[in-house]
């Protein structure tokens, strides 16, 4: 029953339209196949992401290993770039059921390429966007310094790429006017915390206790997994007329070196308050 009115209302379109049934139904059943078959890899994409996300997590929740960041990089492209891909198929296989695209892709080439000339800017983002990708200069939650800004990487394409920093200002930057990427999260951080002491302090002593306190630090079973390496105190970085800055250096997991810095200068500050030394 339901087929036969489908069929009676196909031939009313299609003698209302002057054309034959039997291409109206074939038409429509590609465009059909092509949409639906766009739908499934749109769905495969996902799948593969979220996949390739799941392969490269190490289930520590607290650290982002970089091939955890590279993988989700990867799965963000993956959708991004995929599903506009897979859209512009399927939208070219539509408009070849009705004309033939051949001319039509032929003069998009040339319209294209008369663009590119009034749109390099935009040429230079996806170029540089490509490299910055294919050389994993960076990757989604590393910490970087480009253009002048600096934050957490929270999404990147071949056009932009998006930092959120300290303040929770969002920053999206061309990837054309990037030059030169600090990575401060790649491998592993550092900390350098630069504490004064006055003239009158006993030096050596004030280097013992910083010593002592540092290799406490290193040791605390807390904070040995976010520590690479022990801390190092390295002496006496500078003087002025009123004070002697002792600097210690503490290399930490890509991320933590800002809060390894503010736990050890709370440490030292009760450390300093129990041995009584005086601190500039």
């Amino acid at each position: 029953m339901i087929g036969l009115v489908f069929q009676s209302s196909l031939e009313r379109i299609a003698e209302l339209l002057r054309i034959d049934a039997s291409l109206l139904l074939r038409t429509g059943l590609s465009l059909v196949t092509i949409w639906l078959s766009a739908w499934i890899a749109n769905l495969l994409l996902g799948v593969l992401a979220r996949r390739i996300v799941r392969v490269v997590d190490d289930q520590d929740a607290r650290h982002s290993s970089v091939r955890e960041k590279r993988g989700q990089t990867i799965a963000h492209l993956l959708q991004g770039v995929g599903r506009v891909t897979v859209f512009v198929i399927a939208l070219l296989l539509s408009f070849n059921l009705f004309i033939d695209i051949g001319p039509l892709l032929a003069g998009a080439g040339i319209v294209g390429l008369a663009i590119s000339f009034g749109a390099q800017s935009l040429v230079k983002d996806v170029i540089a966007g490509f490299f910055m990708l294919a050389e994993n200069q960076f990757a989604v939650g590393d910490m970087i310094e480009v253009a002048g800004k600096s934050g957490t990487v929270e999404q990147m394409s071949l056009r932009v790429v998006t930092l959120r920093d300290p303040y929770g200002v969002v920053h999206i930057i061309p990837n054309g006017q990037i030059g030169v990427v600090s990575n401060l999260t790649r491998g592993w951080a550092r900390a350098v915390v630069e504490i004064g002491v006055p003239w009158g302090t006993d030096i050596d002593r004030a280097l013992s206790v910083f010593r002592d306190e540092a290799a406490r630090f290193g040791a605390d079973p807390a904070w040995q997994r976010r520590l690479d390496g022990e801390p190092e105190v390295l002496g006496v970085e500078s003087m002025t007329h009123a004070q002697m800055v002792i600097r210690t250096l503490i290399r930490t997991v890509p991320g933590e070196q800002a809060a390894a810095a503010r736990e050890f200068r709370r440490r030292m500050k009760l450390r300093i308050d129990r041995e009584a030394l005086k601190v500039s």
